[in-house]
């Protein structure tokens, strides 16, 4: 066993059922993906729309399934829509507005979580649950048939204060709880809760993630040489 299937394997006894394992492949080379989807991982995250594109191209013979999972730009929406399963990101109504109107060119729906600003770090994006309720009762969001709301999406500060990642962890189920009893209540395909990376995803499934992101402690250090 290679020590890519080696790791996936370990992090996957860990899961409960319910969670799922997004593999981080940033910076990681196409072989690198392969080898862990040929130990049977399916869902990769990428970071840059550049990025998962060359990935894609080169690995579009596997039943991969790609997740954008960094700060997505609206003029760069065009390059993934034909393809992408999930995107992580979605921080504005501008955003998902270019999501549904390039998803509907690619006659598809694309699955999208909401991205909350729950770290102390200010560099980091997100909504707050004012921005999000106001998106989500707008005239605009209602009227969009190619995009599917699936849950949230959060970065909890990168500090070794276990209580304080907790808490973030809590405010952002808090803020999916609230959204799927306001908003999805009836809706079972709103059931994502997408938090935890590979320091801190044990905390993360123990404040109820249902999907993890990790990359270095499946792939090891990144090689920023590829980015």
């Amino acid at each position: 066993m290679s020590k890519i299937a080696g790791n996936i394997s370990l992090i996957k006894k860990k899961l409960p059922d319910n969670v799922k394992l997004v593999a981080v492949s940033k910076t990681h080379p196409a072989e690198a993906v392969k080898e862990a989807y040929l130990a049977g991982q399916r869902i990769f995250g990428e970071n840059k729309v550049q990025e998962l594109v060359s990935k894609y191209e080169e690995l579009k013979d596997l039943d991969i399934k790609w997740h954008l999972i960094g700060h997505l730009q609206t003029n760069k929406v065009k390059y993934i829509a034909s393809f992408v399963e999930m995107i992580h990101s979605v921080d504005s109504l501008k955003l998902l507005e270019e999501i549904n109107k390039h998803s509907e060119k690619n006659s598809r729906v694309t699955d999208c979580l909401l991205q909350f600003h729950i770290a102390t770090e200010e560099s980091k994006f997100g909504l707050d649950l004012s921005e999000a309720e106001e998106m989500l009762s707008s005239v605009q969001f209602k009227g969009m048939s190619n995009i599917r709301i699936c849950g949230v999406m959060g970065m909890a500060s990168f500090s070794d204060d276990e209580s304080l990642i907790r808490a973030e962890f809590s405010e952002l189920r808090r803020i999916y709880n609230k959204l799927k009893q306001t908003y999805f209540s009836q809706n079972t395909y709103f059931s994502e809760l997408s938090m935890g990376m590979s320091s801190d995803w044990n905390i993360a499934i123990e404040e109820g993630s249902t999907m993890i992101r990790v990359g270095s402690i499946i792939f090891g250090n990144r090689n920023y040489l590829l980015k």
